[in-house]
């Protein structure tokens, strides 16, 4: 048992990337993009986005840093444990700009529709669903998903409305 012990932490500590951060250096900071929908009756879940750069004030411990917060994320901690921070090197590919997201205590951000892009009828077995494309806001990669269009309609009637 010792044995298998060892090597699979020998295994895992070739792959293990320590990362540290210096008081002074730049980092982004990891949120959660949360839908306010429920995609085919479960919660959606799409990849994390990161803000920033915010500067690091100070190190606590070995795992922990306290980040200079701009004013609109007073309400959150100022505290991050290092696998929420990423190194702020210029334009990172999946940065949402901080203006336009609004963040809640738990660094989660709202997913909000944007536009209708198509329709489309589902046959099942024993019912039909009507679907509807939405181009989401702010999300990275491909942005659009086919969703329930009772439920979009429910939720965000001014997307239906035809000028």
């Amino acid at each position: 048992m010792k044995a298998a012990q060892d090597r699979h932490k020998s295994y895992a500590d070739k792959r293990r990337r320590p990362i540290q951060f210096e008081v002074g250096d730049m980092v982004m900071l990891k949120v959660s993009p949360w839908k306010g929908i429920l995609q085919f009756g479960k919660k959606g879940k799409l990849s994390p986005c990161f803000v920033g750069p915010f500067k690091i004030l100070e190190c606590i411990g070995k795992q922990a840093y306290r980040l200079e917060l701009p004013e609109e994320l007073s309400g959150i901690h100022d505290v991050f444990h290092v696998s929420y921070l990423r190194k702020g090197l210029g334009k990172h590919e999946k940065t949402v700009p901080l203006a336009e997201v609004k963040l809640d205590k738990i660094l989660r951000y709202i997913e909000e529709p944007e536009a209708i892009l198509n329709e489309r009828i589902v046959n099942l077995r024993n019912k039909i669903v009507d679907l509807v494309l939405v181009k989401w806001k702010h999300h990275r990669g491909p942005n659009w998903t086919w969703e329930n269009k009772d439920e979009m309609k429910a939720k965000y009637p001014e997307l239906f409305e035809r000028p």
